[in-house]
């Protein structure tokens, strides 16, 4: 059974997703944020919503949310000891500007320096990947088992962001694939999950932000995964700076990549 907090979190995250999220598909409309990224009105209303909701709910937890400014986002930061949402209301933003049906709603619970529990909402799936720390992740109301993949990195399929890894390793990449197919979707939290349900082998992403990763990092775990930095140091890390990620659900694939890209594990 999904634990009774993570049950809730998840139904507020669905609830707000299907009331405010399909009207606002495919808006064509939006502005650019200093480091280039797209922010829309379904960003900033779904951003607006879910702090309101989440205050009700659990009032002594504090919000950091992609939305906010850098100085909000550093002062919440101060307060995950004692609990911080780390929420991003639209995950692939782009995407969902774009009409492309591959985008997320991503609320992440930090506490004593890792997250405890952990949503990644998919409205035009109507999928919820759940996760609470040391209790499991969910699919729905599926539990996601680790389990052995009967497919090698050689014949595997990957999921890479090509454009935030390095120059050389990006070439190598190119020229030298170690799998046998690569995509590239362009949601980070959603990512993360699908790795977790077995549609991809491995994967690999340059430059991700908290709020990218922290659902989606815990669903991965608790689905029986692994990941690390190109630095080979756990992903996780309370901080604003963006981290690495190379991951797999399988340990054997897992040992394959870090391997092929010459991670050695802290």
């Amino acid at each position: 059974m999904i634990p009774d907090n993570l049950s809730r979190l998840a139904q507020l995250i669905r609830e707000i997703a299907d009331r405010e999220l399909p009207q606002r598909f495919c808006c064509h409309s939006g502005s650019r944020k200093s480091d280039g990224s797209l922010v829309t009105e379904a960003d900033v209303i779904m951003q607006n919503a879910l702090a309101q909701a989440l205050g009700e709910q659990w009032p002594d937890i504090d919000l950091l949310g992609e939305e906010m400014s850098d100085e909000a986002q550093q002062r919440a930061l101060q307060h995950s000891d004692s609990g911080v949402w780390c929420v991003d209301p639209v995950d692939g933003t782009s995407n969902f500007s774009a009409g492309v049906p591959y985008y997320a709603v991503s609320v992440g619970l930090i506490r004593n320096n890792r997250v405890e529990m952990g949503v990644v909402y998919d409205p035009s799936r109507k999928e919820c990947f759940a996760a609470s720390r040391g209790e499991g992740a969910w699919l729905n109301d599926t539990r996601l088992q680790a389990h052995h993949l009967p497919t090698p990195l050689s014949d595997g399929m990957a999921l890479i962001d090509l454009k935030r890894l390095e120059p050389a390793l990006a070439s190598r990449l190119a020229a030298e694939p170690p799998y046998k197919s690569q995509r590239s979707f362009g949601a980070v939290a959603l990512d993360w999950c699908w790795l977790a349900a077995g549609r991809c082998h491995v994967y690999l992403h340059g430059k991700q932000k908290l709020w990218d990763y922290a659902a989606g990092s815990l669903v991965l775990e608790e689905a029986g995964g692994s990941a690390v930095t190109l630095e080979g140091e756990p992903v996780f890390r309370p901080t604003l700076e963006p981290r690495s990620a190379a991951a797999a659900l399988d340990p054997d694939v897992f040992k394959q990549w870090v391997a092929w890209l010459g991670i050695t594990c802290r």
